[in-house]
């Protein structure tokens, strides 16, 4: 995975979480300043492979605000002083309630509510090195999901939006499929089939394979729906 990006950037997939949600570590070679993407749980853990990688912290970026991808957040800002950005401000009320859900996983310590520093709209630009990473809203599975992603380096980082042969799940509060595909078709397929996307969950695809072979979204699979959407009019 990491020898198809830019050399200068580094990349290292941390499952966290009962839920194996990818953490993201994204570093810059020459500076060795680094961002965690959805640090979800197991602070410890994260924080040693940033150690063992020489890395430095310097932001935390968020998706989304559900317990597996923002749950660690708040601590790792403690430790480090790295500011915590994103998601989009419709996702606090997810941000408020992760220590509660948590608990309902028999989960009492360690996962912490978190307010970010800053939240994340469309439009918006993030910073790596000598990279600029850019935003994208894409509303369906949470109201304030976003997308973060560089054209340049080929990647993106969708959460739960899009993940390998399926799409995020829209049955949780606030859900919505419709707005979910419309965020796929029209903020995604857009950047080009050669970006390769790291899902919160499971392995790395890119946007062109799942145009093609996604039973949900591929472009077959869009076409039948809105066909089906005419006729019921």
């Amino acid at each position: 995975m990491t020898d198809r990006q830019e050399p200068k950037l580094g990349l290292q997939i941390i499952p966290v979480t009962p839920f194996q949600q990818n953490c993201s570590l994204l570093w810059d070679r020459d500076t060795m300043e680094g961002v965690f993407v959805d640090p979800g749980g197991e602070t410890e853990k994260l924080m040693q492979v940033a150690k063992e990688l020489d890395v430095t912290i310097k932001e935390v970026w968020l998706t989304h605000g559900h317990l597996d991808h923002a749950g660690a957040a708040d601590e790792v800002r403690e430790l480090t002083g790295a500011p915590v950005i994103g998601p989009h401000k419709d996702d606090q009320w997810l941000m408020d309630d992760i220590k509660e859900q948590w608990q309902k996983y028999g989960v009492t310590e360690g996962p912490r509510n978190v307010v970010p520093t800053r939240y994340l709209e469309e439009g918006d630009t993030l910073t790596l090195g000598d990279y600029t990473f850019n935003v994208v809203h894409t509303p369906g599975h949470t109201p304030g999901h976003v997308v973060i992603y560089n054209t340049e380096v080929k990647i993106a980082f969708v959460g739960d939006v899009l993940f390998r042969g399926s799409i995020g799940r829209t049955d949780f509060p606030k859900g919505n499929l419709d707005q979910l595909v419309n965020s796929i078709t029209t903020k995604l397929w857009p950047l080009g089939d050669d970006i390769t996307f790291i899902p919160g969950h499971n392995q790395h695809s890119t946007f062109g394979h799942e145009r093609q072979t996604n039973p949900f979204v591929s472009d077959s699979a869009v076409a039948q729906m809105k066909a089906q959407q005419q006729q019921q009019q």
